[in-house]
């Protein structure tokens, strides 16, 4: 059985392996491919029965292109990237790969914070500098610091994601309060559910942890701005197009939002038009929340086991089922 995979490298960029793969079938892995010719994705996928993708669209015209094709696996979560009606239609199965990067995500969530709180790496820098040294004071300090025991972190989506963030939050005792749209016993075990103007009320710190569907795309506009607290932080791990990054940006220069924390925007890679770029005190990173090797080999390892068990006649993990 031949197995392609589209875009390996930010899964596997060579410090991990695809021996798990290789025992299911004849493997061919592609660093990159694009996003956008669809002739060289089809090339690619050939007379493959078995594709793994990330970020590279699998559209109805491609599937009609590759005939030989029983089965797509998302290397992600989110599987919008596969035009799930023509699978059904065609009897192709698709999988996505379920709660991987959950505990990454969520101490990457907390790094964002935490260096919002310390500046730990703008300290460093300034020692490095010399400015420590140059101090009359023994102890050298030119940012606010914060302390979280006491605040509110508000967590929107309270799903495992959001659930593991706020076992973290209860550790550095702040007080947690939740949005979600459905509530489950366990969460609230770890928060107290409330609605989102109350979140949005309540919150000094706002964490997103949502998926991107139409009715939550913008949802940090500026109206939801216009309830926050004044010095408000707001942390987004999730999906970059939550954010009114315009309206988020002039919040942050305006000073309503003190600080902001980004791991996604909503181009990715970012382009240098996007207005966070420039706003003051906004703490962007490139998309990483998900890239522990820890997760990245989870990641490997439930794809792998997703394509076993499609072989074996008891496929998991299927988001096109229904």
């Amino acid at each position: 059985m031949k197995i392609i995979v589209l875009e390996g490298y930010t899964t596997n960029p060579g410090d991990l392996n695809w021996d798990g793969l290789n025992e299911l079938g004849n493997l061919e892995v592609y660093h990159r491919t694009s996003l956008t010719d669809e002739k060289e994705i089809i090339d690619r996928i050939g007379n493959a029965e078995i594709v793994l993708t990330n970020k590279t669209p699998i559209t109805g015209s491609i599937m009609d292109a590759c005939p030989y094709l029983k089965y797509i696996g998302v290397l992600a979560t989110g599987y919008n990237v596969v035009d799930l009606k023509a699978a059904k239609e065609k009897g192709i199965v698709v999988t996505n790969v379920p709660d991987y990067s959950t505990p990454s995500v969520a101490q990457m969530t907390f790094a964002l914070l935490l260096e919002i709180c310390q500046h730990v790496g703008h300290h460093s820098q300034a020692v490095h500098e010399g400015k420590w040294e140059k101090s009359p004071d023994w102890s050298f300090f030119d940012f606010p610091l914060i302390e979280l025991v006491g605040k509110t972190i508000g967590i929107i989506g309270f799903g495992s994601i959001g659930q593991e963030t706020a076992k973290i939050a209860n550790a550095f005792g702040m007080n947690v309060i939740a949005y979600n749209r459905s509530q489950s016993e366990e969460g609230k075990k770890l928060a107290v559910y409330v609605s989102l103007d109350e979140l949005l009320k309540q919150s000094d710190v706002i964490s997103l942890h949502i998926p991107l569907v139409e009715e939550t795309k913008s949802l940090i506009d500026e109206e939801a701005i216009a309830k926050m607290k004044n010095g408000v932080v707001v942390l987004n791990t999730a999906r970059g197009e939550l954010l009114d990054e315009q309206a988020v940006a002039d919040a942050l220069n305006s000073g309503k939002i003190y600080a902001a924390g980004v791991d996604v925007v909503s181009t990715e890679s970012i382009e240098s038009s996007n207005p966070l770029l420039k706003a003051q005190n906004c703490f962007i990173t490139p998309h990483i929340a998900w890239a522990t090797k820890e997760s990245r080999t989870r990641l490997i390892d439930i794809a792998t086991n997703n394509i076993k068990q499609y072989i074996n006649g008891d496929p998991v993990n299927v988001v096109n089922s229904d």
